[in-house]
């Protein structure tokens, strides 16, 4: 089973804080924020508890990502993580990007044998064998695209119109009709480990969509698409 960044998929990162308007949850005294000399801890979607993962959903999550090299690296990143944590690719990713070139899909699409022995052999990444030769395909289908918009205007036309914010993590869905066109169109163009999960928890992250909770100070703060 895919899993992602997605609030869905993060449902057990996010901070169970009650909504605005909502019943208070019942809480111990002793850890009433009023006795908290820094205050109380800012309501996210997912992450708290960890500087990294807050930094990643306060700055990162939901804003908009365009170039080919940009989703390159987001797609491949997304691929990783498949079947694993979020935050298990996160604390791997300047290792990922020393390995893989800085995501330059020319330079990794002239990865061989040797480069792919050496990827397994990294113990800063994920070290499997289907992800990496599928980033290095991927690498190459990027290239082939240049002549037909680029990664970033497929992708791109696959953003869905906007939709109410999500209340809860239950109204995030985990797939939708514009990332199972999206992955469809992606494998067409000779990607890998692109299935319509990832391909959302992709639209998530590079701001195709706004998941971000309605409470979450996050929501909305997009930078234009």
């Amino acid at each position: 089973m895919e899993d992602g960044p997605a609030v869905s998929a993060a449902a057990g990162s996010i901070r169970r804080v009650s909504a605005p308007g909502a019943a208070a949850e019942t809480t111990d005294p002793a850890d009433d924020p009023a006795d908290d000399p820094a205050g109380p801890v800012p309501f996210r979607c997912f992450g708290t508890g960890d500087p990294l993962y807050e930094a990643y959903h306060d700055t990162e999550w939901g804003r908009p990502v365009h170039g080919d090299r940009e989703l390159y690296e987001r797609l491949s990143l997304e691929a990783f993580q498949s079947g694993l944590s979020w935050i298990t690719v996160l604390r791997r990713r300047e290792t990922f990007r020393a390995a893989f070139a800085g995501f330059d899909p020319e330079v990794v699409a002239g990865f061989g044998d040797d480069d792919v022995a050496r990827l397994l052999a990294d113990p800063g990444i994920i070290r499997n064998r289907l992800k990496v030769e599928a980033v290095v395909a991927n690498a190459r289908a990027v290239l082939a695209l240049a002549g037909a918009g680029g990664l970033s205007e497929l992708v791109w036309s696959h953003a869905p119109a906007a939709r109410p914010a999500p209340v809860s993590p239950a109204d995030v869905p985990a797939t939708t009709p514009e990332s199972v066109a999206l992955a469809r169109a992606l494998k067409a163009a000779g990607f890998r480990f692109v299935g319509p999960t990832t391909a959302y928890a992709a639209m998530q992250a590079c701001g195709l969509v706004d998941d971000h909770l309605a409470h979450c100070p996050a929501r909305g703060r997009r930078a234009g698409r």
